[in-house]
């Protein structure tokens, strides 16, 4: 008979993790002291944020929000924390915020700002959370128009005008597609659409807003300004220069000689040549090619100019990811019977814009933020043209960096949301991972 005295009868008690290895220590072991150069660029770090901290907390917690002027918020400052303190005057915040967000509209018309901010959150929600019914993307197509008449005002019948207008290419289109394919379908729904909104809808406007009027006061593009200005020219060019931008990235890579030309030749033009240029083109040398007597507003102007150079820098991200894709995709397309634009719309363009997700929203992101260079062709951008007024009044004369660090702020949450965004999208499709 063996001896099993040795044999244990009982588990040991668990025995908890080390401390290296678990919570805050072990985040803090392996991403700021890994090894001796992280460990000194945390160090540097933290020396530097602390030395920032110390210079810059008291004048955050000296800031007083309650005064008429800067003079008045020195006094309050030295009152409080004695004659050698500094302090943020954020009472020029409080006083003109609705200038840093609406330039110089009518305060009286401000409702109309405000349900045209709503709308524009209500027509994104359908675009850009597929939980929501698909019913709502009608809404979507129609505030462009709605947001148009709520921020210029004058009689509602131009909007429905060039509403109808789109009506007519999107019926024409349907019914020539099957027939005389997507490209002949599309052009002959554009030109109906041209000759309706060139020739009819001025017509078409005056007479029934003389048998039923219905208008909106009207205001002058000269009163935008702030973050209306850049929201509108942002979001427009934003919208608009996706889609152009996918068709310049298909007309690159098209076997037509012409398309291919065309595209090409407006892209690589536009992204040769600086913003800046472009925008001062909207303003002094476009009106010279219009007939005598055109009159072409300045913003709409700018849009035009701001949303093709968007769109030739976003047919380049499409199109890496469109090189991206493999071969077998388009003879998968080829196999199951798709022609062009079936495989473009079904298997080729989704796959496509997914691998270019990150580099879209970094151009969306960087177009948003380049609205203001828009103040040197004289319209009033949130961070110089309206810091620029509101500080040449004598009683804020001297004010410096409140200003930009509000608009700063503003600029951060609205871009910050747009790179969560794009995080959130990639996380959702990415299914090639799971």
């Amino acid at each position: 008979m063996s001896d099993t005295s040795f044999v244990r009868t009982e588990m040991l008690p668990p025995k908890p993790a080390p401390v290296s290895q678990v919570g805050v220590v072990k985040w803090m072991r392996e991403n700021l002291f890994s090894g001796p150069l992280n460990t000194a660029l945390t160090v540097f770090g933290l020396l530097v944020t602390a030395w920032l901290v110390q210079a810059g907390a008291p004048w955050l917690i000296h800031g007083v929000w309650n005064a008429n002027s800067l003079t008045e918020c020195r006094t309050i400052i030295a009152e409080r924390w004695g004659p050698e303190a500094t302090g943020a005057c954020w009472a020029i915040i409080r006083v003109r915020w609705n200038q840093f967000l609406f330039g110089f509209y009518p305060v009286e018309e401000y409702w109309r700002l405000f349900l045209t901010f709503a709308g524009l959150f209500l027509a994104l929600a359908p675009v850009l959370f597929d939980a929501l019914p698909r019913k709502l993307i009608w809404g979507t197509l129609l505030y462009p128009l709605v947001a148009f008449w709520l921020l210029w005002g004058g009689p509602v019948w131009g909007p429905v005008g060039v509403l109808v207008g789109f009506a007519l290419m999107g019926l024409a289109f349907t019914r020539l597609a099957p027939k005389l394919g997507v490209p002949v379908a599309a052009g002959a729904g554009l030109i109906l659409a041209a000759v309706v909104w060139l020739y009819a809808v001025g017509p078409f406007e005056s007479a029934m807003q003389s048998v039923l009027p219905l208008a909106l006061p009207e205001v002058v593009s000269d009163k935008f300004g702030g973050f209306l200005l850049a929201l509108v020219i942002g979001v427009t060019a934003i919208v608009v220069s996706l889609p152009l931008g996918i068709l310049l990235a298909l007309g690159r890579q098209s076997d037509m000689v012409m398309v291919k030309a065309l595209s090409v030749g407006m892209i690589e033009f536009i992204r040769g040549v600086p913003l800046i240029t472009l925008l001062f083109t909207a303003s002094l040398l476009l009106q010279y090619f219009l007939p005598p007597g055109t009159t072409f507003d300045l913003i709409l102007r700018v849009v035009i100019l701001v949303t093709l150079f968007a769109a030739a820098y976003i047919a380049e991200v499409i199109r890496g990811g469109l090189a991206a894709l493999p071969r077998g995709q388009y003879e998968a397309a080829d196999a199951l019977g798709l022609d062009y634009w079936q495989a473009q719309r079904l298997i080729i363009m989704p796959q496509a814009l997914k691998i270019s997700i990150p580099g879209i929203v970094s151009s969306f992101i960087g177009l948003f933020k380049d609205t203001t260079l828009v103040t040197f062709v004289g319209l009033f951008d949130p961070l110089k043209g309206i810091s620029g007024v509101v500080r040449s009044d004598m009683a804020w004369k001297g004010t410096y960096w409140e200003p930009y660090i509000f608009v700063a702020v503003i600029f951060f949450l609205f871009n910050f949301s747009m790179s969560r965004y794009s995080m959130y999208l990639e996380r959702k499709l990415k299914r090639d991972h799971r």
